[in-house]
């Protein structure tokens, strides 16, 4: 049986239709769709993404019965039209045009004005009675080709159009005489035979196929797979091909092209947006070569523009395009982005698809809708990208700021920042104090930069991926964060940052756009989002329809602060670490590590008792009546360690100890793999001091601020997590350990408070034993980021470096660090949960990884089951609204 490659659509009547978007494209599915309900569409025919497939299958050819199927296509377009492709008389000219299932505007190829020929050429002209519309269609066909198909460089016949147009005296293209489109025909198809040795093919069948090889290899330029991978559009997608009948608006003055939308955009205010040009295909509206005149008269007036809108100098025409917007947005209740041309007074749609826009665009739109009974309350939740909603909680760039890209790294948190060049944490501190603006710029950072990246405005290294130390860091504070930009070379001694020829040292200014990966020279100005009504309305439906909680992960007040404003449900992760890298602390956990015998560990850790206890109560005052899972210290100690002379002389100073017995002690504490090496609750084991004072800690603190509130221990509720367990014997340790600390502290203080003890499930093993370890524990959480890289076998510190060529190359559908690998980690998560709760039916699961950020991890939590995810403060919303659409999916 053959298979149907083509889908045929025009004169009224179509083979597909909008549900057929991932067979046709959503350009070739929405074509069909118009045609079908009798909106004036140019026939055509789409051959199919799964060609797209074949193609590359083929080696980049088609399979033998493709062409009488694309001839029947032709045909098709024959009879509706009356003309026939190559006629001299009345030639059928055609578009081709590429259309994947997802929107990818600009990535792919197009052609326009296909099968002019020298001798078709002159059949148009005398058909049309218009020789200069002739002669400058196939000029643009010449130029087009050659670039898309023949891969010549566009700028040869720029700089011919240039040298005509000065020659006549001219500046704008439509000035050229037909006699001057003529002469320059003739250039470019000299130009075309000097660079390839042949002449510009002249048959329309082989421009035909041409055009069709052109589309379907543009879905693998880089440029496409660029903007898949920052989009997550798998690879194996393909595009469709849309070839249709031109119609052209370069008919002189009752003649346009334009772009519109049905809705603003940028604001999403309920009023036409949209610009055209008379006299024009529709590349001269993007190409930026002519100014483009206003839709509407009202957007005429508000930008001062002279030239009349196209309400004022097609009337007629523009009412039928108003009438059809109101239809199109009815029909697909979306804000619709349409292309259309007018022909001799004549409208043509050439495409409909549902607008991108802004993220204030997008909630207005989804509420406005909703409000407008278009659309329902669920409707509205799920037509708003959770990932958008960062534009609305970080500093974005002005886009009319002139930038000076000097490198491109990963978009590691989103935001931007301007600030001079601080090459360490304590210089950014430094000049932070001062009122400075900063930047930390760092090869890589390390938890010991923490105070450096808080006082910094961004950071931005030369080394890491989208869930290093600096990414992770840096979205839980809310700063801007590029990372991984490989093409800086950073010195530290000689305090200078060379990229492309050009050094920059400490103290010049940089720029950074946390959401593009850009780093620019320079101070470039940025615009402050404002979180506006329609935010809270969308944000109060999503919590209504989600069934998951959703919890921060934070251990500065600062950044609960901002998570309870973002409307988290509670901490999921405490990572208290980081407390012990403050200027007075560090000294002390230095002194405790290097310490060779309990005694001198507990007098070390009775410094760090008062500040710890600080900590926590700050922490539990913020989040009083919500839940706080505290992790115990999980950090190889190598990360504590003394590292200059200067360090171990200090820590002698404090200890008493030797400068000599310190670095003997240093080099037998020293590892060679520390991320799997003497950490998590090892230290435990080995120095059961340690979580002894941290629970201590805990609990002191917990009943501290319980009685601040009236005695009420309800608004304090501490829930311990035990890392990097990898058996039910060392959990069942600890938790005998912290419960005895519980103990001894409600004895001592006389009153007693709730807590809960579990573990993170971050350890393959422990994911395969949960229904043992579950015999311990009252809630399991998955840090997925050490999940994923003991499972998989990768540093995510380093990946960045080729998880790209994998995405690129079809190994992996997307970086495992950014969204959960299902397959694997999700797999073992999903193993631990059912295990888990076949032992402990009650208990609680979350994930407290970065994976709880993202929208399409959320929703594979939803299908786990779990009771919550957890991410850094900022992307609370963005949890929040991506768990509402995780149920409303499920439920359908």
């Amino acid at each position: 049986m053959t298979t149907k490659w083509v889908y045929k659509f025009g004169g009224g009547d179509a083979d597909g239709g909008t549900g057929d978007k991932n067979l046709l494209g959503g350009k070739g599915a929405n074509l069909a769709e118009m045609a079908g309900i009798g909106l004036p569409v140019p026939p055509g025919f789409t051959i199919t993404t799964e060609m797209c497939t074949r193609f590359y299958e083929l080696g980049e050819d088609f399979p033998d019965d493709l062409d009488a199927q694309v001839q029947a296509g032709m045909q098709h377009i024959e009879k509706i039209t009356g003309r026939r492709f190559g006629d001299t008389a009345a030639p059928l000219l055609v578009s081709v045009r590429s259309g994947a299932r997802a929107s990818m505007p600009g990535m792919m190829d197009t052609v326009l004005n296909l099968g002019l020929n020298d001798d078709t050429v002159a059949g148009l002209a005398a058909e049309s009675g218009d020789e200069r519309f002739a002669w400058d269609s196939y000029r643009r066909f010449i130029q087009m080709y050659s670039d898309v198909v023949l891969g010549l460089d566009h700028y040869l016949f720029e700089d011919a159009m240039e040298i005509a147009k000065e020659d006549k005296g001219v500046y704008l293209d439509t000035e050229l005489e037909a006699d001057d489109l003529k002469a320059l025909v003739a250039v470019y198809k000299e130009k075309v035979e000097e660079e390839l040795g042949r002449p510009f093919p002249q048959d329309p069948k082989d421009q035909l196929w041409g055009g069709i090889r052109a589309v379907f290899s543009s879905w693998n330029t880089e440029r496409a797979k660029v903007y898949r991978r920052l989009n997550n559009i798998p690879h194996d997608w393909g595009t469709a091909v849309n070839v249709q009948a031109m119609v052209f608006g370069n008919m002189g003055d009752t003649s346009a092209t334009g772009v519109a939308f049905t809705r603003d955009p940028s604001t999403g205010e309920n009023r036409y947006y949209g610009e055209f040009l008379i006299n024009a295909q529709g590349e001269d509206v993007v190409a930026g070569i002519r100014t483009p005149q206003y839709l509407t008269k009202a957007g005429k007036d508000a930008a001062g523009a002279d030239k009349p809108a196209m309400e004022e100098a097609m009337p007629e025409v523009y009412a039928q395009l108003a009438d059809t917007f109101a239809l199109l947005e009815k029909h697909y209740r979306d804000m619709q982005d349409i292309e259309f041309t007018v022909q001799e007074g004549t409208l043509w749609l050439l495409q409909t698809r549902n607008g991108k826009r802004t993220a204030p665009a997008a909630l207005k739109i989804a509420v406005d809708m909703a409000a407008e009974g278009l659309i329902t309350e669920e409707e509205a939740v799920c037509r708003v990208d959770p990932q958008a909603l960062d534009q609305l909680l970080h500093p974005t760039l002005d886009p009319d700021a002139k930038r000076d890209v000097i490198a491109t790294g990963l978009p590691a948190s989103p935001g931007a920042a301007s600030g001079i060049i601080a090459f360490t944490a304590d210089e950014a501190e430094r000049r932070a104090s001062l009122g400075e603006d900063v930047l930390l710029v760092r090869v890589e950072t390390s938890p010991e930069d923490i105070h450096g990246m808080h006082a910094a405005k961004g950071i931005l290294t030369a080394r890491g991926g989208m869930t290093s130390h600096a990414a992770v860091v840096a979205r839980g504070m809310g700063r801007p964060c590029v990372s991984g930009a490989g093409s800086l070379s950073i010195d530290r001694q000689t305090k200078e940052m060379t990229v492309g020829g050009r050094t920059f040292k400490e103290g010049d200014r940089l720029t950074i756009d946390g959401g593009t990966g850009e780093v620019m020279a320079g101070e470039v100005a940025t615009v402050q989002p404002v979180l506006a009504g329609d935010f809270g309305t969308l944000m109060d439906w999503a919590d209504k329809k989600r069934r998951m909680r959703v919890r921060t992960n934070a251990e500065t007040p600062a950044e609960c602060h901002t998570a309870r404003e973002f409307g988290a449900e509670g901490i999921g992760l405490c990572r208290t670490e980081h407390m012990f890298f403050e200027a007075d602390r560090i000294t002390a956990v230095r002194e405790m590590i290097l310490s060779e015998d309990e005694s001198d560990r507990r007098k070390a850790l009775a410094k760090l008792l008062p500040s710890q206890r600080s900590d926590f109560e700050e922490i539990f005052r913020v989040m009083a009546g919500l839940p706080v899972t505290v992790r115990l210290l999980d950090p190889p100690l190598h990360e504590f360690m003394p590292q200059s002379d200067a360090d171990f002389d200090e820590v002698a100073r404090a200890s008493g100890f030797s400068v000599e017995r310190l670095k003997r002690r240093a080099s037998e504490l020293h590892e060679f793999n520390p991320m799997l090496g003497h950490r998590g609750c090892r230290l435990g084991i080995t120095y059961p001091e340690i979580y002894e004072m941290q629970a201590r800690a805990i609990f002191e603190a917990a009943l501290t601020v319980a009685e601040e509130n009236d005695g009420d221990g309800d608004t304090v509720l501490p829930e311990i997590m035990v890392p990097l367990v990898m058996t039910a014997g060392e959990l069942s340790t600890i938790r005998a350990l912290v419960e005895r600390t519980a103990d001894a502290v409600f004895q001592e203080r006389g009153r007693r408070i709730a807590y809960l003890v579990g573990t993170m499930i971050e350890l393959p093993r422990a994911a395969l034993k949960a229904h043992e370890i579950a015999a311990h524990a009252e809630f399991f959480s998955f840090g997925t980021n050490d999940l994923t890289q003991t499972t998989l076998g990768i540093s995510r510190d380093d990946a960045g470096r080729f998880l790209g060529d994998y995405v690129d190359k079809g190994l992996l559908a997307r970086d495992p660090f950014v969204s959960i690998d299902e397959g694997g980690v999700g797999e073992l998560v999903a193993l631990a949960a059912e295990r888990g709760r076949s032992t402990a039916p009650e208990i609680k699961l979350g994930i407290c990884g970065e994976h709880g950020g993202d929208p399409d991890s959320v929703a594979f939590c939803e299908k786990t089951g779990l009771a919550y995810v957890s991410c850094s403060p900022y992307r609370v919303p963005i949890a929040r609204l991506a768990a509402a659409q995780a149920a409303l999916r499920s439920s359908d």
